[in-house]
């Protein structure tokens, strides 16, 4: 059975909700709302079209494949640059160091600022894969094909990419770090916050969350434990990030307290390693395992398959060659599967 990544098309409109009623709540990109995916896939569709390489406030939405069935069981996000459109809002947890000579101590407080230090950044984010689909490697097909677009498109992004990790929510549906924190600003509960978050956007945060530095020792235990700190379905995704060279850098989401992964986007492994090779044949089983990516923007098409160098290009399977939609003479761009 053979999966493939491409770019979304409105049809895909039935399956994404589907899949987002399955998240469990806290993610934000994949918002149960058909409004809100109606207006992502539009989003998305106008990024596709724009031709051009210079920078601007997009989206790209791929899905995950079945090339056989045709059923879409996964999905994934890039976003060209954040906070274009309304600010990115991170906490950053730092530290105060304060000395009293009268007592002879010194006092250490940390403290967590509200801050846009990561406007301007690419973010890498929406991945989510169908539970009956979690084998096989799927999970990182969509996560590293993120990274194939981005080398494919590189003018487009910025120096920096981050990824937000959804942060601990509780069996009942409510985050620990929200109650203990900014629900006691807003009125309404984590479910209800999300939810408007995904469907209206965060203007009502610049409104509403308070501008000072908090002190983490005024936070019930149960939000301190949980600062920076994935959700345990999202444990797998970190080491992920940390593999490709992301490292959490002290920022936070202002929500659920979720760590958020930062990378210098050339340093990125999978960019840094894609090499770029002439399909020379279409005829060939056998070979190095690989990442594959093939065509731009609409066109683009990501597999797992065989490559073998030869002299004046690369050759691949007939099935691999069908996924992506080539035929010989095709540019693709590749990196080692691991």
């Amino acid at each position: 059975m053979t999966y493939r990544i491409r770019a979304a098309r409105d049809s895909d409109l039935k399956p994404l909700y589907e899949m987002a009623k399955l998240t469990g709540g806290g993610f934000t990109n994949l918002p149960p709302d058909r409004t809100a995916l109606t207006a992502k896939l539009e989003r998305s569709a106008a990024a596709f079209a724009r031709d051009d390489d210079t920078k601007a406030d997009d989206l790209f939405v791929l899905v995950l494949e079945n090339t056989e069935t045709g059923e879409v069981r996964g999905t994934c996000q890039i976003f060209t640059h954040v906070g274009q459109s309304y600010p990115f809002y991170s906490y950053r947890l730092g530290t105060l160091t304060q000395h009293s000579k009268e007592l002879g101590r010194t006092f250490r407080a940390d403290m967590l600022g509200l801050t846009t230090d990561l406007e301007g950044c690419s973010e890498v984010g929406g991945l989510f894969l169908h539970p009956g689909e979690r084998a096989g490697g799927l999970g990182l097909l969509l996560a590293r094909s993120r990274y194939l677009f981005i080398a494919k498109h590189r003018a487009r992004f910025a120096d920096r990419v981050l990824a937000e990790l959804r942060g601990i929510i509780d069996e009942a549906g409510g985050s620990p770090f929200w109650d203990g924190l900014a629900g006691r600003f807003f009125g309404m509960n984590f479910q209800d916050a999300d939810q408007f978050n995904a469907v209206q956007g965060h203007q009502f945060i610049a409104d509403l969350f308070p501008k000072h530095p908090i002190y983490t020792a005024m936070l019930p235990e149960t939000a301190r434990a949980v600062i920076g700190l994935p959700h345990p379905s999202g444990r797998a995704a970190m080491r992920m990030l940390e593999n490709e060279g992301f490292a959490y850098e002290n920022y936070v989401d202002i929500f659920d307290g979720g760590p958020t992964m930062i990378a210098k986007t050339d340093a990125v492994r999978t960019i840094r390693d894609v090499q770029t090779s002439t399909v020379v044949a279409t005829d060939f089983d056998g070979g190095d395992q690989a990442l594959i990516a093939s065509g731009r923007l609409a066109d683009f098409r990501c597999v797992y398959g065989d490559v073998r160098a030869c002299t004046g290009g690369v050759v691949i399977s007939p099935t691999v060659a069908r996924a992506l939609e080539i035929i010989e003479d095709a540019t693709i761009c590749h990196v080692p599967r691991v």
